[in-house]
């Protein structure tokens, strides 16, 4: 490569200049997880089965609103799963699929990396989010 040509960005956006569309794994990890509390929502449900109330319970700083939100997103990404009984008041549980569920290493190695740089700020983990057992 001489020294006019530049690789293209991962935050590129095709152009006339450079017609091809950029394939990046960790922008592609991020679109699907970088939403408000996502993280935290498929952490607390790693494992678990929860109902919306008790989502809500595990993410207090998230209206009803944003929470559903990030839920319907999760869903529409396949990383959740939601399930509504037929039943009086209404019953909806949330659960991770296979696929949500295999974005486990990628959260552990966020909390881990996360739990080191606050303790180099001289800072500890004061969040609800615990190591996964």
């Amino acid at each position: 490569m001489n020294q006019t040509e530049t690789t293209p960005c991962c935050c590129s956006a095709p152009s006339a200049d450079s017609p091809v569309e950029i394939h990046c794994p960790v922008e592609a990890t991020l679109s699907l997880i970088g939403g408000k509390y996502k993280t935290l929502i498929l952490w607390k449900l790693m494992g678990e089965t929860l109902r919306f109330s008790e989502l809500r319970r595990a993410v207090p700083c998230a209206t009803a609103k944003m929470l559903t939100q990030q839920l319907r997103e999760l869903e529409q990404d396949g990383l959740v799963r939601r399930e509504v009984f037929p039943v009086i008041p209404p019953k909806v549980e949330y659960s991770l699929t296979e696929f949500g569920r295999s974005i486990r290493p990628v959260l552990e190695a966020m909390y881990s990396w996360g739990s080191g740089y606050l303790q180099r700020q001289g800072l500890e983990v004061n969040c609800s989010m615990r190591p996964l057992p």
